[in-house]
């Protein structure tokens, strides 16, 4: 994947099929302390220990339509690349937390991408879906979104 924009629609498709209603991303940019950290939680329904071991590995995927589960061994592989690394929270009937962190300044580190973009997409198909979106540069809030709310709500 070339930008962190396509990583986030990944998870959220992750979430989607694990029943999730309610799907929250934060970005934080911390130019202080040189990171980047993405963050994506859903209500889904959550893994287990074994299951959350295995959703790390490459050649694991609880999907039938192929063999192999890509999205998070790639984002995983794109924070180390960066000088960061990848955690994944989640328990059975709890939902399942995805929190990536890069030095921000790294070479290596992905662009961001078209995140209003990745947005619409995963809103689009998905209308039913509850999403909040922040991005937040150095402790303020510089863009947010809320699905539950009116578009003039809306900060940009």
């Amino acid at each position: 994947m070339e930008d962190l924009s396509l990583h986030i629609l990944d998870v959220v498709e992750n979430s989607v099929a694990a029943a999730a209603s309610t799907i929250e991303i934060l970005i934080v940019e911390d130019t202080m302390n040189d990171r980047l950290s993405l963050e994506i939680r859903d209500d889904g329904k959550g893994m287990d220990e074994e299951l959350r071991e295995k959703a790390l590995d490459p050649f694991f995927s609880t999907r039938t339509t192929r063999r192999i589960g890509l999205g998070l061994p790639l984002l995983a592989q794109a924070a180390r690349d960066s000088g960061g690394d990848l955690e994944l929270e989640s328990a059975p009937g709890k939902g399942t937390t995805v929190r990536a962190v890069f030095q921000l300044s790294h070479p290596d580190r992905k662009p961001l991408g078209d995140i209003a973009a990745s947005l619409v997409a995963i809103l689009a198909g998905r209308p039913h879906l509850d999403v909040r979106f922040e991005y937040e540069k150095d402790g303020e809030i510089v863009a947010s979104m809320d699905s539950r709310q009116p578009a003039e709500s809306v900060a940009e």
